[in-house]
């Protein structure tokens, strides 16, 4: 199965084609950025595919981290991928960062669990929590920070994500300490790839994955009458 996988939900902008029958990344390339996805997106598709030696219509499907994550990233990079899905006439799957975080870690520490945190801002963070053979523990939340180590009660945890660290500098002193920390800007996009290969088109739709609503509202639009005594 060859597979295309986009990510764009936080602070990267990354592409890799995968072969599971190879088992190996054909071509990849990623980028750190916190914006300018949408500029540098498609020319690195078109890179990738071109270093990967593979027309669209090549591809068994599309991965794409679906959130949580920046509004406007997963917007970019769903939309890619929608369309190229399109065009290429495959199917679309969405994978959440969290489990693509999760994924990168899960079983380096035996049986730790995994909490896989990102920074939503304003002292609260996007998390899950699974265990050391990958099962779900506690599912995609957001919450305070404090809350969200309270939920731990799984013993010592691995902790990855760009808001792993945050996380480590509040963990309390008096209760079992993090086995791992591994601070990651973006979800390694090999493994975007691999879990796309095995997520189910029917289940997995390639669409946004939002845990609370956008900071940022449009402004009110006055009154009909209002609007037509100052025209």
């Amino acid at each position: 199965m060859l597979i295309l996988a986009i990510d764009t939900a936080l602070e990267a902008c990354a592409a890799a084609v995968l072969d599971t029958d190879a088992g190996q990344l054909l071509a990849e390339e990623s980028l750190l950025m916190k914006r300018g996805h949408a500029e540098a997106l498609m020319p690195m598709i078109a890179r990738v595919m071109q270093s990967a030696d593979l027309a669209f219509t090549s591809l068994d499907r599309i991965a794409v981290t679906v959130g949580p994550g920046s509004f406007t990233g997963l917007r970019v990079g769903i939309s890619a991928a929608r369309g190229l899905a399109l065009a290429a006439k495959r199917p679309a799957v969405g994978l959440t960062t969290l489990s693509a975080y999760a994924a990168t870690v899960v079983g380096q520490s035996g049986t730790a669990p995994v909490i896989s945190a990102i920074d939503a801002r304003h002292d609260h963070v996007y998390f899950q929590i699974v265990a050391g053979d990958g099962s779900q523990l506690v599912r995609p939340s957001v919450a305070p920070i404090d809350a969200a180590i309270a939920a731990s009660q799984f013993g010592a945890p691995h902790l990855v994500g760009n808001a792993a660290r945050i996380l480590a500098d509040r963990w309390p002193k008096d209760g079992p300490q993090p086995v791992a920390i591994d601070a990651q800007p973006a979800p390694d996009i090999g493994w975007v790839a691999w879990l796309g290969a095995a997520a189910n088109p029917e289940t997995t739709p390639a669409r946004p994955f939002y845990l609370k609503a956008p900071d940022a509202k449009p402004a009110a639009q006055p009154p009909l009458a209002a609007q037509a005594a100052t025209s």
